[in-house]
């Protein structure tokens, strides 16, 4: 059985977008892992510590059957094979890969939250997991993507990319 996963991929060190482009293309060469569709590419304003450059970000929709925990494990492995280093939290990242869902599964263990616990704070995530799945109800808060979004309070800039 398959099972739907969505990733969002940030980065704002180097040439962000070829990061970014970079990490989507080894999670596609997965043979595990199936892309089913891709946002486009965001430039966000960083949060937490803002005195960094700014962001790319996308989001990815995926379809596998590795489980959650073995899907994390892949994603650190390639941030890490991509240089990350994690110093600092919210520092600038060579390469950042969330697991935000994973199906409608809601855990919690010291390596994986599911749902992200994030999401709705963060319109640099919501804005491209709309772009693609705005109807996908987050499975903790009841609520559809695009409903976050337009209830978000984040008012950091978002800008699409052509």
């Amino acid at each position: 059985m398959s099972n739907t996963a969505f990733i969002s991929i940030g980065s704002n060190l180097g040439t962000p977008k070829k990061n970014c482009i970079e990490a989507i293309d080894i999670i596609s060469s997965n043979s595990d892992i199936k892309t089913i569709s891709k946002s486009s590419f965001y430039q966000t304003a960083p949060v937490g510590n803002t005195y960094q450059d700014w962001f790319i970000n996308s989001v990815i929709k995926i379809s596998t059957q590795l489980s959650p925990d073995i899907l994390l494990s892949v994603l650190l492995k390639i941030e890490s094979q991509m240089g990350r280093i994690r110093k600092e939290k919210w520092g600038p990242r060579i390469i950042d890969l969330d697991l935000l869902f994973y199906d409608n599964i809601i855990k919690k263990n010291k390596n994986l939250t599911l749902p992200h616990p994030e999401i709705q704070k963060r319109n640099f995530v919501l804005q491209p997991l709309n772009e693609i799945e705005g109807n996908f109800i987050h499975p903790s808060i009841n609520n559809s993507i695009n409903t976050l979004l337009k209830e978000s309070k984040d008012n950091s800039v978002v800008k699409k990319l052509n």
